[in-house]
């Protein structure tokens, strides 16, 4: 069964707009947030923002779905530039939230899924403190190496390297007082229901 506890919300800062139509996802390597995430549109009517990374594709990802896969220079050009609301270097490659995203969002008037590393995340709350924040966890790290084992994508060091650093990662998350709630993926369906009942809440009007 998914678990989950309130997290504080950090305070004092005037709202930029757009934030209520926020809501940022983040979790370790092995998580499942893209799994549970690809499943909440077909349970509410959310947006999924696309970001955009210099990592090389993985088998059956497709660019400008999973991700705008762009060139170390290109990347740079728009950081340069301040077409990214947020961004960060994960082992050696850099993650970005297009601007653009934002927008798209904040015109339609439906809530955006940004998912996206702790580091990020922390950036967007910063930014939008009227933003819901959800740290998705494993159910336990045995169940979180098994996952990272079966996506085959990584060797044995990175694989150790990522498991380290989701320690990390939580551990930032819950020091930074920024994720308003924890849903551990035990169960995907159960974790996609929880999900989709925290947002439902976040949305309605107090």
């Amino acid at each position: 069964m998914d678990k989950r506890a309130a997290r504080g919300r950090s305070g004092g800062k005037a709202s930029a707009a757009g934030g209520r139509n926020l809501v940022i996802m983040s979790g370790p390597a092995g998580t499942g947030k893209t799994t549970v995430g690809r499943a909440l549109p077909g349970q509410m009517d959310i947006l999924i923002s696309t970001s955009a990374t210099t990592r090389r594709p993985r088998p059956g990802e497709v660019d400008g779905r999973d991700y705008y896969f762009v060139t170390e220079e290109e990347f740079q050009r728009r950081v340069d530039a301040g077409r990214f609301v947020e961004w960060a270097e994960v082992f050696g490659r850099h993650y970005g939230t297009p601007v653009e995203e934002i927008a798209r969002a904040a015109g339609m008037g439906k809530p955006l899924l940004l998912e996206i590393d702790v580091q990020g995340g922390i950036q967007i709350r910063n930014k939008y403190p009227e933003a819901l924040a959800i740290l998705l966890l494993p159910p336990g790290p045995l169940a979180q190496r098994e996952r990272l084992s079966k996506r085959g994508t990584e060797t044995p060091e990175e694989l150790e390297r990522r498991f380290q650093k989701a320690r990390d990662e939580v551990r930032m998350a819950r020091e930074s007082k920024c994720y308003d709630f924890e849903v551990v993926n035990d169960d995907l369906e159960a974790a996609v229901r929880e999900v989709v009942r925290i947002i439902q809440a976040w949305r309605t009007p107090k």
